[in-house]
């Protein structure tokens, strides 16, 4: 495979991706193809790969495991990832869960360390089974490749790439993966929420007129690996970056697209559509670090706040506002603002969202309160407690049921045009400038280059430098590219 972008890799417009919600149509080589059924039949068991054992993955095991026992059995048959200590822990804690540890079938010769270990995980598994993908975004389109020559479904975290050549590889594999019938989940999970669901039924039903602006917040403090000191360990690169891979671009996106990658495709799922251009602010006051009592600065290549305007083709914005700083104003949650009032995407987190509407904009931030401008608000139980269900669950309870009855389940596209929409974002800010989707799609700086031929020797696609320093954006100096 080619490091750098090739000049015939289909690369759609924007006005294609963002067409349908970013669903976009079989290419037409691809006519004529013939499509093999080979979905689970009846109560057939289903095995599940795990590939990447960290917190996410073991999360997504337990979500899949949690699926209604109508859809059929299904357990945990492989796991793979580079560390084995991340394996054997994620192994115990599933084995271990009063809920799905009768479900964890996974013998030693199906534990698979080092970077060839996706490839052995999905080789222990049957056309029609399911691959789970929760490694750092970097290695995403390298295995979603294999599971495709595989024939297996697969479910993959988002998000789901950081620079263009990545979208550009999803994109094109997905077309084949269309053309083999799998069905393909993406961990955008608010997007299978009840709440916001019926909140986006209500708003294009017109409950609060023609949405003008949208607003996302995730001001919080330190989170996951976003802070990193230099690494005086002893461990190769390589591994130490893979092990806090929320301080390297290349790997994550950094801490912008790993976290903030929701709030604002929340605000796009309202609006029904994805923005096309995007500016933004964003700096380093201080990273420091305490370990044992001593403060370390951290070298990672974040910024510890951002602040981005997305612009849509109609020219409503959204803004989207995020913080990795201790000791100030916290505030997790999603509006949107009408020409006839407004709304809570999100109240507080992922879940619950307890979504409502409002007759103006004055909203009300307990979402226990019931003023006189609250025209809807989800349901409630008694106490007050959340009726909505859990996302997480939902999105695989919708994946299972789609495999199960062979209907179409393509969630990349999307998905795809979601990360983009993040990643530029992540770039205005980084750079200085503006940033459009297509440019974003299209820009050829390439921040893995070789991802899919690495070894546990192999040195890092991002080196440091003497000092142990990364580089960091530097706006307005660096424009075309982010380090």
């Amino acid at each position: 495979m080619s490091d750098t972008p090739s000049k015939t890799i289909l690369t759609p417009t924007r006005r294609e991706v963002l067409k349908t919600g970013g669903q976009i149509a079989a290419a037409s080589a691809l006519a004529g193809i013939s499509i093999p059924h080979v979905h689970a039949q009846g109560n057939e068991e289903i095995k599940l790969s795990l590939v990447g054992c960290g917190g996410r993955g073991t999360g997504a095991v337990k979500n899949a495991l949690s699926v209604s026992g109508s859809l059929g059995p299904l357990k945990l048959h492989a796991m793979a990832d580079v560390f084995d200590d991340k394996l054997e822990k994620s192994h115990q804690v599933l084995s271990k869960d009063p809920q799905v540890g009768d479900k964890i079938d996974v013998s030693p010769e199906r534990k698979f360390i080092g970077f060839d270990g996706y490839k052995h995980a999905m080789d222990a598994l049957k056309p029609g089974d399911v691959v789970i993908l929760t490694t750092p975004l970097a290695f995403r389109w390298p295995m979603f490749q294999y599971a495709i020559e595989k024939g297996l479904n697969v479910f993959m975290e988002k998000p789901l790439l950081a620079d263009g050549y990545s979208a550009r590889k999803l994109l094109e594999l997905n077309e084949k993966a269309k053309a083999k019938n799998l069905k393909v989940g993406v961990g955008l999970m608010c997007r299978h929420c009840k709440s916001r669901n019926e909140l986006k039924k209500r708003i294009e039903d017109g409950a609060i007129g023609d949405i003008t602006f949208l607003r996302s917040y995730r001001m919080q403090g330190r989170i996951g690996s976003c802070f990193t000191p230099p690494n005086d360990t002893g461990m190769p690169e390589l591994h130490y970056q893979i092990r806090n891979f929320h301080s390297f671009l290349w790997l994550s996106g950094g801490a912008f697209s790993d976290f903030f990658i929701h709030g604002i495709d929340e605000m796009c799922m309202m609006k029904g559509a994805f923005p096309v251009k995007a500016h933004a602010v964003g700096g380093r006051h201080y990273k420091m670090l305490d370990i044992n009592g001593k403060e370390v600065e951290a070298v990672d290549q974040n910024f510890d706040h951002y602040g981005v305007e997305y612009t849509f083709e109609d020219g409503a914005k959204a803004q989207y506002f995020g913080r990795n700083m201790a000791g100030c104003k916290q505030e997790f949650a999603a509006y949107a603002h009408g020409t006839k009032g407004s709304a809570v995407i999100s109240s507080s987190a992922h879940v619950p969202a307890r979504s409502r509407i409002y007759a103006d904009q004055n909203i009300d931030y307990n979402y226990r309160a019931k003023p006189d401008n609250l025209v809807w608000a989800f349901p409630m139980g008694p106490r007050g407690e959340s009726l909505e269900g859990n996302p997480y669950d939902i999105e695989w309870e919708d994946l299972m049921e789609a495999i199960r009855n062979d209907k179409p389940y393509n969630e990349v596209d999307r998905g795809v045009a979601a990360s983009l929409v993040t990643s530029m974002g992540r770039m205005a800010a980084h750079t200085g400038q503006e940033i459009t989707y297509d440019q974003m799609l299209n820009s050829e700086h390439v921040m893995a280059p070789g991802v899919e031929n690495l070894t546990m020797e192999s040195d890092s696609p991002l080196m440091p430098d003497e000092n142990g320093r990364y580089p960091i954006p530097e706006p307005g100096i660096k424009k075309d590219r982010e380090y």
